[in-house]
């Protein structure tokens, strides 16, 4: 890996990791595409870069995150099923990670969902319609952090996921999206956290140097990201991203059956 794979594979995530369509499907094909080494620092490299994508949401929603300490407990309420259920379910995790097909699939199960959520929660799509996080309790926070843990099937979205839960709980398009972001926080740290306690001994100057090159490069792009996603939310709903997921998985299908050969990062 070289600075050029870290900035796009930065860029990728930047774009990816909180628009409901799967940066896993994405760095598939950009690290295939590219020619990467499938070895141990490239693969915690892609999760370690997404602390750059968790600043930009302390950055962009810092008044959200000012001390309240209902919305940290809701927070980690929320964020108790993917910790509890990953330790449990890690074996069957790391099975499924093996499979690019299950990835595809996933993709496009999860695009057909999208497009089909927008025709049926069409009453919330302005903002001040629905519930809000402040009107959810302990119970519902857990309903939400049961939905993120489907993400752990590849390829799903954790974004996705999300934004399904809080929808089904009553809440508006933008809000269930906002969410979405700040619930990554913990979940992205945790993640980011465990990676780095698992190379930090065998990593030298010059890789912590493309660490911090697509660390920045995806804090950059995932603040752009994040007030696309919005707006566009507010505007069109997700029917666009659904598609666009159809299409994805689509194409990873055909990559795989063309005789491609993709890694899982």
């Amino acid at each position: 890996m070289d600075f050029v794979h870290a900035i796009i594979l930065g860029i990728v995530e930047g774009i990816t990791e909180f628009l409901p369509i799967s940066s896993t499907g994405h760095m598939i094909i950009a690290s295939s595409l590219m020619g990467i080494e499938d070895n141990q620092f490239t693969k915690a490299f892609e999760v370690i870069i997404q602390f750059g994508a968790i600043l930009s949401v302390l950055v962009l929603y810092w008044k959200r995150f000012l001390p309240n300490w209902s919305f940290y407990k809701k927070l980690f309420v929320a964020f108790l099923p993917i910790a509890i259920i990953g330790f449990f379910a890690k074996d069957l995790v790391e099975h499924m990670l093996g499979s690019v097909q299950v990835v595809a699939w996933s993709l496009i199960i999860g695009g057909v969902i999208l497009v089909w959520s927008d025709r049926w929660f069409s009453h919330l799509t302005t903002e001040g319609q629905g519930r809000t996080f402040k009107d959810m309790n302990y119970f519902d926070s857990v309903k939400l952090g049961l939905f993120q843990a489907i993400a752990m099937i590849p390829g799903v979205s954790r974004s996705g996921a999300t934004i399904m839960g809080g929808l089904t709980l009553g809440m508006n398009k933008k809000e269930a999206a906002e969410f979405s972001f700040f619930l990554a926080v913990p979940t992205m740290a945790a993640a980011c956290g465990y990676k780095l306690l698992k190379i930090y001994k065998t990593i030298d100057a010059a890789q912590i140097n493309l660490l911090l090159v697509g660390g920045f490069v995806a804090f950059v792009v995932a603040m752009l990201a994040i007030k696309f996603f919005i707006g566009i939310v507010a505007r069109y709903g997700f029917r666009g991203f659904g598609y666009y997921r159809i299409v994805l998985g689509l194409v990873i299908l055909v990559m795989i059956y063309s005789g491609i050969e993709l890694k899982l990062t």
